[in-house]
C-alpha cells in the first residue's frame, strides 16, 4: 500500500438500509420501555387500587 492510499470496503447498501433501521427501532422500542413500561407488581397495584375506589364510591351511592 502506497502513503496517502485509502482502502474501501464494499457494502450492500441494502443491509446498511436494514441496519439502521433496525438500530433505528430498537433505540425507539427503549424509549418506549422508559415510557410505557411498568412491572408486574405495578399494574396490579393500580388495578387493586382501582377496584378499591370503585367499592368505596358504590358504598357511598345514594338510591333515590
Amino acid at each position: 500500500m502506497r502513503l496517502g492510499e485509502v482502502t474501501v470496503t464494499l457494502v450492500s447498501l441494502s443491509k446498511a438500509r436494514k441496519a439502521r433501521a433496525k438500530a433505528a427501532d430498537k433505540a425507539q422500542a427503549a424509549e418506549n420501555r422508559v415510557a410505557f413500561g411498568r412491572t408486574k407488581a405495578e399494574k396490579a397495584r393500580a388495578q387493586a387500587d382501582a377496584s378499591r375506589t370503585a367499592r368505596h364510591l358504590d358504598g357511598k351511592r345514594l338510591e333515590p
